[in-house]
């Protein structure tokens, strides 16, 4: 490349665009002459081809769009793709606030309020990412502890845990064998 730096500035120019633009616009906001800009753009497009990128320029009329690469289409879309969203159960809702009320929490506490196993609830909010292990109890078997992650936070529409609603007066973390009948914010998208 005959002026890398120049080239550096109109592939950021063009990242951040992210639309077609004018040679002569480019040229006009960098002070040089069109043909110095085309020159560049030619310089560019040839490293873009030579090294096997994902990106090329595309060019049409007088205008440049820096663009993926056609033949990577599927792998952008495979990570584009909307993510297709999973409710909670009533079981992982419930054992979800039980330890976002407790924790950190053994899973024998959990159930302990439930009066149900939950180990497959546990499994399913860890992989979910909700909750995690928080480490172990310093007592006999040292079981694992629970807590809620940064997901839960944001999944939820909360800045901190002190954000979670109030417990109505029935269903004091100090209960054992209460249902739980609580909602969460849905998460609003926006």
């Amino acid at each position: 490349m005959k002026n890398e730096r120049l080239c550096g500035i109109i592939e950021s120019i063009l990242f951040v665009c992210g639309e077609a633009i004018e040679a002569e616009k480019l040229a006009d906001a960098l002070g040089h002459e069109t043909s110095t800009i085309m020159e560049a753009l030619s310089d560019l497009e040839a490293s873009y081809q030579a090294s096997g990128r994902g990106l090329q320029l595309k060019r049409f009329s007088n205008q440049v769009q820096l663009v993926s690469k056609a033949e990577y289409a599927t792998y952008v879309e495979r990570v584009l793709q909307p993510v297709q969203r999973q409710s909670l159960s009533q079981a992982a809702l419930e054992t979800l606030v039980i330890v976002a009320y407790r924790q950190p929490v053994t899973r024998q506490e959990v159930e302990a309020v439930r009066g149900v196993k939950c180990d497959y609830s546990l499994q399913s909010l860890m992989q979910k990412g909700l909750i995690m292990d928080a480490g172990r109890k310093e007592t006999l078997g040292r079981p694992i502890l629970y807590a809620t992650t940064d997901l839960f936070l944001s999944h939820f529409g909360l800045t901190s845990l002190d954000d979670l609603p109030d417990l109505p007066g029935s269903l004091r973390p100090d209960e054992k064998h209460v249902q739980i009948k609580m909602e969460l914010p849905e998460k609003t998208d926006g």
